[in-house]
């Protein structure tokens, strides 16, 4: 088998929010997207990061797996994933071969055959559904929804459980529009069995600092608690 190195930009040893259960997270290097809420602008260049081996990597992991029980395992996040999709299967494969059930966390913008590969052995996807609509899609990630939705489509077909996450921005999201569109899309995919609204956060703004780079949704609130409330009650209605 070809030994695929990845650029990592991190690694997380017992992540609780990337995944079911316990999670050994790594964060890849590289991403084709320009969201403007992210978390992980050191993320962004191809050029960064540290090299890893897939046997690496999954070695790294076997020494945690007391701490994974039956639902943790192994989570590739970004960056974005999805830019190597080839170093992410063999990671995925080894972890199989050990017993460690694997979670791909992304935005789902690539579908090609390198990607389709990798979610033969994906056990569960995060999908980021950032909006709804098509034209906050094009003005703050720069892709369109149909590669979204393409990817989505793709996971249905082939039965892959999937959690479907979306930030929620004030002034862009945080709407009953915006939630009855998420339930629709639940509906038309029975792979997703599991949604996930976030609240948005901007804390990342030291990393923009740090960067030199302005935040580009620096100006904009936190939602709150009693907001966020709202619509998980408007999303868990039938």
């Amino acid at each position: 088998m070809i030994t695929h190195t990845g650029k990592i930009n991190s690694i997380q040893s017992l992540g609780a929010l990337d995944g079911p259960g316990i999670r050994f997270v790594v964060f890849t290097q590289g991403c084709n997207l320009k969201c403007g809420c992210c978390h992980n602008p050191d993320t962004w260049s191809a050029q960064g990061g540290m090299p890893y081996t897939a046997t690496e990597i999954v070695e790294k992991a076997t020494h945690y797996r007391e701490y994974f029980g039956k639902d943790g395992g192994v989570t590739i996040s970004g960056g974005e994933p999805l830019l190597q999709a080839e170093f992410a299967r063999e990671v995925f494969m080894l972890c199989h071969e050990n017993g460690i059930n694997t979670c791909l966390d992304t935005s789902g913008s690539i579908l090609n055959d390198a990607v389709k590969a990798l979610l033969d052995v994906t056990d569960r996807v995060l999908l980021d559904i950032k909006y709804t609509k098509n034209e906050l899609y094009r003005k703050h990630v720069d892709c369109d929804i149909s590669k979204i939705l393409e990817f989505l489509d793709y996971l249905n077909e082939k039965g892959i459980p999937t959690t479907m996450r979306q930030v929620i921005i004030p002034t862009l999201n945080d709407t009953e529009e915006n939630i009855i569109a998420l339930k629709k899309i639940v509906t038309e995919h029975p792979c997703i069995d599991k949604v996930e609204l976030l609240p948005f956060k901007k804390m990342c703004q030291v990393k923009y600092d740090k960067l030199g780079i302005p935040f580009p949704f620096a100006d904009i609130p936190e939602p709150t608690a009693q907001s966020m409330q709202n619509l998980e009650k408007l999303l868990s209605e039938a």
